[in-house]
């Protein structure tokens, strides 16, 4: 009876914990719908001259123009695009503003094709292009970090942004199964949501 009573109180226990648990996924899932609606609808009018797009399941935002973006083998800013990042950078921040208890990391990440020009080692190709992209990331956070329309935002962007580097790992495949050399050179920022790290701790209590 005692070993019934036990196994009763375990199996309660259990199902209040997937409840909560379920309870946390069902919030994330509206935040990230939410969010992503207030993306959208904030900068649909600028995705097309952008080049960008807007992932509803990894919450990037994507440049997608790598002639716009830099020059090919540089890491400084084209004007096209500080002049893109003029108009975004603090528009974003707005919209993130409103799901700050959600967000974890707001990541911007860099991305190249698998090519080198002067090598044909692939190895070689993919440290050039670690150190390339881990660069633009870098000055693509110092740039929209700087920028006067922000300045109260600084504190929050130093505890929750970061600068990525990915060289050629992510790359964008063609149909036939073909790495997309244009379309795998990209940046994005990337929004990390907390409710992971919620459902760490529902599980550790």
């Amino acid at each position: 009876m005692v070993f019934l009573f036990i196994s009763v109180a375990y199996m309660h226990y259990v199902q209040v914990e997937k409840n909560k648990i379920k309870e946390v996924a069902v919030a994330y899932q509206n935040a990230q719908t939410e969010l992503y609606n207030a993306l959208e609808s904030e900068f649909a009018k600028d995705l097309p001259n952008w080049d960008a797009e807007i992932d509803k399941q990894t919450l990037e935002f994507r440049f997608k123009s790598p002639d716009v973006l830099f020059k090919t083998g540089s890491s400084d800013l084209q004007l096209g695009f500080k002049s893109t990042l003029d108009s975004f950078f603090p528009r974003y921040l707005a919209v993130l503003d409103q799901f700050k208890d959600h967000i974890t990391e707001v990541r911007i990440e860099g991305h190249t094709s698998s090519d080198w020009t002067g090598t044909s080692n692939p190895d070689v190709a993919y440290f050039n292009n670690m150190e390339l992209s881990q660069g633009r990331t870098r000055t693509v956070l110092e740039y929209v970090y700087e920028m006067d329309d922000i300045v109260t935002q600084r504190p929050w962007i130093k505890a929750h942004f970061s600068a990525v580097g990915y060289s050629s790992s992510h790359p964008v495949m063609t149909e036939k199964g073909r790495e997309d050399p244009q379309r795998s050179r990209r940046v994005t920022f990337k929004v990390l949501t907390n409710a992971e790290l919620q459902i760490r701790r529902i599980i550790q209590e």
